[in-house]
């Protein structure tokens, strides 16, 4: 009968040095579904303690739960052209999560207003042109799904456009007019392991599997694991 819908940032008090490889922001740190989970736990056992016999599930990007739908109607923010939620005051720069249950709140409305406006920053600076009309993301053009999702061996169509991401992509996010707004986030479990954010090229052309473990072991850079890690690094290694 309810979804409450949460957002919890991510945007880091300091970033990778400029020339180097690339990772999305939100795998500085620790896997951010360990991390919110946990806090969604305490929350839930919260409710339960009040609300007495319930059935209460939470998710964090662990379902096919329409996350960003259910954020805008809970008036969190709306959905850009990039298709991700951003939030008036926040910017775009944090993790969606949702609690369901059986009992009936008082409800948010959602916001009335796309404050996306005639921008385009986003679909113009796509090197991949995978932003489409319509709040759509083709999935097959986006770096994200390249240098995370994608298991065999990367098109030729996208050589020399990566512009030096090896895991996930910011660019959409980065050139956003309301992540000016953003502001750093609090959380101890996000903050980049060791020397991560001052790593050169040099330092990733020779990186080992147990540096990479030392680096990634919790976070979600595990997910491509260090062979296709790897494979994004010698991909823009290659002559075009």
């Amino acid at each position: 009968k309810t979804v409450i819908s949460l957002l919890y940032n991510y945007f880091p008090q300091e970033v990778q040095a400029t020339g180097t490889y690339k990772i999305s922001k939100y795998a500085y740190g620790q896997d951010y579904h360990q991390v919110i989970k946990k806090k969604l736990d305490q929350l839930v056992l919260y409710i339960k303690e009040h609300s007495g016999d319930i059935h209460i599930r939470s998710f964090v990007d662990s379902a096919p739960v329409m996350e960003r739908v259910w954020a805008e109607k809970a008036g969190l923010g709306w959905i850009g052209k990039h298709a991700l939620l951003i939030n008036k005051q926040q910017g775009s720069f944090f993790f969606l999560a949702e609690i369901i249950l059986d009992i009936e709140l008082s409800y948010d409305n959602s916001l009335k207003t796309d404050h996306c406006g005639t921008c385009t920053k986003c679909i113009d600076a796509c090197p991949t042109e995978a932003i489409l009309p319509g709040k759509t993301i083709d999935a097959g053009r986006c770096i994200s799904y390249f240098t995370i999702e994608l298991r065999e061996e990367i098109p030729a169509f996208v050589k020399g456009k990566f512009e030096d991401w090896i895991f996930g992509c910011d660019i959409c996010q980065d050139v956003c007019p309301w992540n000016r707004f953003s502001i750093p986030h609090l959380e101890p479990a996000f903050a980049p392991s060791g020397d991560l954010l001052s790593l050169k090229k040099e330092d990733w052309d020779h990186l080992t599997e147990v540096t990479f473990n030392n680096f990634f072991s919790k976070s979600s850079v595990k997910r491509t694991k260090f062979l296709g890690l790897k494979r994004n690094i010698s991909f823009l290694q290659k002559p075009e």
